[in-house]
């Protein structure tokens, strides 16, 4: 297997000659041994990710034989980031995409990026990539120029060469030399013009595609290592549940079975092949006692749950000063826990070698999180876990592929020698992976007399929005072991990316205002980041609210948003959005209706507007979305057709969970634990187009754009059916019932 041959050592750095040979594990190493004494001076900073992780080696390896190799701790999710990352990298060194190996989050191999989430991967680790590379890029022009008698701008490079004038050339393989990329990155670069780009800005096709559509090894699921044996877990029925006792006798004699493992609440079965894996879980299963316990919280009145588990409340943003008046709107709205949704369940697989160190594959979004929350389960030094990354077949955020590599990793200690794959079944999938949090979002708004928002008062009661691993206790097999591993407790922490309050403070201009979060410490449902995290549901509340406030103001809802918008790059996207979709267009048909939504990403990333046609069966209740027709602006473009396909998928995604998706529980177990009692958006119910336009901007800074759609789309719908039937929907999702309720044909 490619990904488990090529080991980087010391000795070979050592030994190298001609070449650069380096890898990010190294790096500090060498500068412990060969940086001189310095003065204790805070460093300057560095673009991006570079400013971690600060050498240019650790990004960028050129071997003697002219090969390239880049390094990114991003991982590559489905949002296409690979490619383009490969773009960034090849348009500053003057090299074609294909010329270059790129190698994703490897705790052995790549830089400690932390998590990929949040859209950032293109904002650090772009950023980083592509200054690292136009470092080196200027590193072997200078080094050609001393070796041809030359100035430097005398020199072109392309295609791993450079040349001069006169005909001579040298390729990148003869012109570096050990330890020549050993540097420490500079605070500026010499980017190419956007005017001169070659690579960035074109819709290059994925290089992560073709795997996937020709059923190659595309996903951790699809590993197969020598002599691998296949484990499932036996998780609790309930969140409480304690393992009273087991019969494991049946299962042992089961055909193939090597191995039961106990530890705790803490039970699987290893076994020759995956299908005996299954039968003997289902038979374990079946002789498990658990003792259970009402543990949940009252899903029928979950505001006042959600309200009761407050323990603190933090200023999120605060200006001016609130006043009532006669134009004023006050709501409450709501979001129920969601689910990641992943189409392949939770894989993992791990390998306890003779040497004493563990070696696991996993779709986990942050491998060196994940290595030290195994390491400390396991009582391992960091050193001795080595976490690849490959991709699953679903992601979007924080599900239970951490988990699945904990439970693989915690049974190869107890079966050594041989690679152990785990996979969760679907009900697991759906009844343990940690949830997107519910919450409940208030609203108090009013106008002036010349219909501009006066005051607005807002709050949010949440959950944190980030149980992600860096500690054991994140992990469900820690926690489930005899002697476990507890949950870090969460802190309301108020940062301008946000987290449970992500998007709560409006872009608008609004003179008077005061955003809170009521933070719930306690989390009855195991929750953690669902895409998008806080925005999802605050910006679906602040946008139903800017809609209402223009009927009030009697101003059309695009009007009143430019009205009370003054960043220019916000009001492009609201402005092409509308122009597109053709909104000052004919008056739409009955039981149909068109809705905005607009929001800039964490008020910090990408800006995205949409707006939606939506058909009410006021007698079935069913929604469907008849078109969308989006405007975003990203920054800089490396891929247009990546933009486009993120900004599609968070649009089909948000749709599914504004209309469809809830987790459902009693006071003791998840109930929802299949696509029938968790229903999500069917092709049946895909509209009919969504178009993407991306407003350009050279030489402008990398934007995240993954998320950015979320929250707008769910304010689409919301706002689009207001439009159609003439009631305002608070709850989500917009299920048939709640539909019929409010037409009045309940």
């Amino acid at each position: 297997m490619s990904i488990l041959q090529e080991e980087v050592t010391r000795r070979g750095v050592i030994a190298g000659t001609g070449a650069l040979v380096v890898s990010f594990s190294l790096t500090r190493a060498f500068a412990q041994d060969l940086a001189p004494a310095t003065p204790l001076t805070p460093p300057v900073t560095l673009p991006g990710s570079l400013d971690d992780e600060r050498f240019l080696d650790s990004w960028i390896r050129i071997d003697a034989d002219n090969s390239i190799t880049v390094f990114t701790g991003k991982a590559e999710l489905g949002q296409g980031i690979r490619t383009a990352l490969l773009q960034v990298a090849a348009e500053e060194l003057d090299v074609k995409p294909e010329d270059i190996v790129l190698v994703t989050a490897d705790t052995g191999r790549t830089p400690n990026e932390g998590f990929t989430a949040g859209s950032q991967s293109m904002q650090n680790s772009g950023t980083a990539i592509r200054n690292a590379a136009a470092q080196v890029r200027a590193l072997l022009l200078s080094e050609a120029a001393k070796r041809f008698a030359v100035a430097p701008a005398e020199l072109k490079s392309e295609n791993r060469t450079v040349l001069a004038k006169d005909g001579r050339s040298l390729t990148y393989g003869e012109l570096v030399s050990e330890l020549m990329l050993h540097v420490e990155a500079q605070p500026q670069s010499t980017l190419k013009d956007p005017g001169a780009l070659r690579v960035m800005g074109k819709s290059l096709p994925r290089v992560d595609i073709p795997a996937k559509v020709t059923g190659g090894q595309a996903y951790v699921h699809d590993l197969r290592l020598d002599g691998m044996l296949h484990a499932r877990v036996v998780l609790p029925p309930s969140p409480a549940a304690e393992l009273s006792e087991v019969d494991a006798s049946a299962a042992e004699a089961m055909p193939g079975v090597v191995s039961v493992v106990r530890d705790g609440n803490f039970l699987a079965v290893v076994a020759e092949k995956e299908f005996q894996t299954v039968n003997a879980m289902r038979t374990l299963a079946a002789t498990a006692r658990w003792q259970e316990r009402e543990s949940l919280p009252d899903q029928t009145d979950l505001p006042a749950e959600l309200q009761r588990l407050e323990r603190e409340v933090g200023t999120v943003a605060e200006a001016g000063v609130l006043s009532s008046g006669d134009n004023q709107f006050e709501a409450t709205f709501m979001r129920p826990y969601q689910i990641h949704g992943s189409i392949g369940p939770s894989c993992a697989v791990a390998q306890m070698k003779a040497d004493g160190s563990l070696d696991v594959w996993s779709h986990t979004q942050g491998v060196y999180p994940d290595r030290a929350a195994i390491a400390e389960m396991l009582a391992m030094p960091e050193e001795k876990v080595h976490v690849i990354h490959m991709e699953g077949s679903g992601c979007y955020g924080h599900n239970g592929a951490d988990d699945a590599a904990a439970d693989a990793a915690l049974i190869a200690t107890k079966v050594p020698g041989r690679p152990i794959r785990v996979q969760w079944m679907r009900e697991q999938e759906h009844s343990w992976e940690p949830y997107g949090p519910a919450m409940l979002m208030k609203v108090n708004a009013s106008l002036d007399r010349a219909g501009r928002i006066a005051s607005w008062a807002y709050d949010v009661w949440s959950n944190t929005h980030s149980t992600r691993p860096g500690g054991a206790g994140a992990l469900l097999a820690a926690r489930h072991k005899s002697q476990p591993f507890q949950p870090k407790p969460p802190e309301l922490n108020i940062t301008p990316s946000g987290n449970g309050d992500r998007n709560a403070n409006p872009l608008y201009a609004i003179a008077n205002k005061r955003v809170l979060w009521h933070f719930l410490p306690d989390m009855p449902l195991r929750v953690s980041a669902l895409r998008a995290l806080g925005a999802y549901a605050n910006v679906f509340a602040i946008e139903s609210t800017i809609d209402e406030l223009a009927l009030m103001a009697e101003v059309d809802p695009v009007e009143f948003r430019l009205h009370h918008m003054e960043d220019p790059r916000a009001r492009a996207v609201i402005e092409l959005a509308a122009e597109r979709f053709g909104w000052n267009g004919p008056q739409m048909p009955k039981n149909r209706g068109r809705g905005f939504g607009f929001a800039r990403y964490k008020n910090l990333a990408a800006y995205l507007a949409v707006a939606m046609e939506v058909e009410v069966e006021p007698e079935t209740g069913r929604v469907r979305v008849v078109r969308a027709v989006s405007a975003i602006d990203s920054g800089e473009i490396v891929n247009s057709d990546g933009i486009r396909n993120q900004t599609e998928g968070g649009i089909l995604q948000s749709i599914s969970w504004t209309l469809y998706e809830a987790v459902a529980f009693d006071r003791t177990r998840i109930t929802s634990t299949d696509w029938s009692s968790y229903p999500i958006l069917r092709f049946a119910s895909v509209p009919d187009s969504v178009e993407v336009h991306i407003i350009e901007r050279p030489g402008e800074p990398f934007l995240g754009t993954g998320e950015a759609a979320q929250g707008p789309a769910a304010a689409a719908v919301a706002n689009g059916i207001r439009n159609a039937i003439g009631k305002r929907l608070y709850d989500l999702p917009f299920t048939r019932d709640r539909v019929r309720s409010a037409v009045g044909h309940a």
